[in-house]
């Protein structure tokens, strides 16, 4: 599978292309003007469909079997696949796209039919969720936070000895694009002595990676740290939607429950670990005193390539920027590089109890911050919870998330002069729903 930097596309807009070149190639589910949703792969700024591309005989062996499993209307059957027949196919794809194929004058005459521009299709959630699990993995966010509520002794006790988690709702899970509803529910404000129920007042995004589950494991069989790579099936951006103020009143004894059920919203292409395999990295060193994971979670080679450089970015839009025709500010530059746990340790705990996980199964790592305000992924942080407003290029300011606004998630990764990315992750506020 190369990786060779300075190869082409005979696609023109893959070569240089900042998100999707050819050694990007990441999966979704799309629908071409007119026609029912199928699977289909990125590249520069058309789709390579794979139902069109099945149907002309264009893939054999393993690569044909995952193309098959990738062409219907989500790609639950290419994660159950494994890892082997997406490397085929990715392989196949290479070769096919590749400058000088000799395929290459066949694929042109199909024309459209086969690579249609990305503009003109529509994007859907990539798979049909089973289970979604939402991590806290960032400790800087939680740093963060918890000097919020907890000045003193903000990081738990348990923090630093296993990957915090909880279980959220895979109904409300969204593709990018979709308008997100702000919530209703109770909220007791600062001096009163009982709650009151309405529109959450303080709506916030969290900037974290998603992690899509290949395949699962029977119950009561944990998957090794490992072989825990085998059950990854790609990434994706991920925007965990928090009503704050919500959050504060109902996460107490159990944790979040309304205040996230809401929505949380995923970019449409998932981009595989093959692609991503130029851009890992050791795990960070933990700093001196913090304690070695217990041997579940612990594995060298993990340690030393289980990590992932990818630069995050966060941008906002008013509605009274869009009419302005003023572009979308950047408030949050960070890095996955801020994860103290691994994608690897993740998948091992989740398990390590008999828990059966799914192909099509989401993780979300977790609100991704730096350790400075510029690299912040929540507006929780970034106006200390509230009283600090952020100006915006209208002359606005914002302490969290109005009616209107928008907000985009980026990522995207680089190395000696190789560049792909994830796409984006919007989500548009609207107002609340009449509660009756």
């Amino acid at each position: 599978m190369s990786q060779d930097i300075h190869r082409r596309s005979w696609v023109a807009s893959a070569n240089g292309h900042p998100d999707f070149p050819l050694h990007n190639l990441p999966l979704g589910i799309f629908s071409p003007p007119g026609a029912s949703p199928r699977g289909g792969v990125a590249i520069g700024e058309a789709i390579f469909d794979l139902k069109a591309a099945c149907a002309a005989g264009l893939f054999s062996g393993a690569a044909a079997d995952a193309a098959q499993a990738a062409s219907g209307d989500s790609l639950n059957a290419l994660f159950a696949l494994g890892a082997g027949p997406r490397r085929a196919l990715r392989e196949q794809l290479q070769e096919l796209l590749g400058e000088g194929a000799s395929a290459q004058p066949r694929l042109e005459a199909m024309g459209q039919a086969l690579l249609p521009s990305l503009a003109s299709c529509t994007l859907h959630l990539p798979a049909r969720v089973g289970d979604y699990t939402d991590f806290y993995v960032g400790i800087h966010h939680a740093n963060n936070v918890g000097k919020l509520f907890r000045p003193d002794n903000p990081l738990l006790p348990n923090y630093k000895h296993v990957p915090i988690g909880y279980h959220g709702r895979a109904s409300t899970v969204v593709a990018s694009g979709t308008a997100v509803r702000r919530p209703n529910g109770q909220t007791l404000p600062p001096g009163a002595e009982a709650p009151s129920f309405g529109p959450s007042k303080r709506l916030d995004y969290e900037l974290e990676l998603g992690v899509w589950i290949g395949p699962g494991n029977t119950m009561g069989e944990p998957i090794g740290i490992a072989q825990a790579s085998e059950h990854i099936a790609g990434f994706c951006l991920l925007n965990d939607w928090s009503a704050r103020d919500v959050q504060a009143w109902e996460y107490q004894p159990l944790g979040p429950f309304l205040a996230k059920n809401f929505a949380t919203s995923v970019s449409p292409w998932v981009v595989s670990a093959e692609a991503l395999a130029p851009f890992r990295t050791a795990q960070p060193a933990r700093p001196a005193g913090d304690p070695q994971p217990l041997a579940y979670l612990f594995d060298e080679q993990d340690q030393a390539a289980g990590a992932l450089d990818i630069e995050l970015e966060v941008l906002l839009q008013s509605a009274t920027m869009r009419a302005l025709h003023l572009p979308p500010l950047r408030i949050g530059l960070s890095n996955t590089l801020n994860m103290y746990w691994t994608v690897a340790q993740l998948v091992a705990h989740h398990s390590v109890g008999g828990c059966k996980l799914q192909a099509g199964d989401l993780f979300g790592t977790g609100t991704l911050s730096g350790e400075h305000a510029e690299a912040y992924g929540s507006l929780l942080e970034l106006t200390g919870g509230g009283k600090q407003p952020i100006p915006l290029p209208s002359g606005e300011q914002r302490s969290f998330l109005e009616d209107g606004d928008e907000l985009i998630l980026r990522a995207r990764c680089q190395r000696d002069g190789l560049s792909i990315g994830f796409g984006e992750c919007r989500g548009l506020i609207l107002p609340a729903p009449s509660a009756g």
